[in-house]
């Protein structure tokens, strides 16, 4: 009988980490549901986005002429297309205008005579 108090207390204390572990086992679960699971992910890129725009801003304010020609290297490359079209249309324009006027052959030279 001296063992009754011992295992009394034993079966308190598994009684205890059972619930202990029970509780655990519904905070995790809580925490790795679906939608828990969603909504931290989504205010992790709003406050990692929200902090990049931030050091955008500073670094534009730091150095503007800097900012500009990066944008404008942006714009340029984004563009190259329409831009590429429109220099072959110049170039093109000016090639027209000098194949109208035929240059002069020998042959052609020599007939004139």
């Amino acid at each position: 009988m001296t063992d009754a108090p011992k295992v009394l207390a034993a079966k308190a204390d598994a009684e205890q980490a059972q619930a202990r572990f029970m509780a655990a086992l519904q905070e995790l679960q809580h925490r790795i549901a679906p939608g828990n699971l969603a909504s931290n992910a989504w205010s992790g890129a709003k406050t990692k986005g929200a902090d990049l725009a931030e050091d955008a801003v500073d670094a534009v304010r730091r150095r503007p002429l800097t900012a500009t020609g990066v944008a404008a290297a942006v714009a340029v490359f984004l563009a190259r297309e329409p831009l590429w079209d429109l220099a072959t249309k110049l170039v093109g324009k000016g090639k027209d205008a000098d194949d109208k006027t035929e240059p002069k052959s020998k042959e052609n030279m020599e007939t004139a005579e």
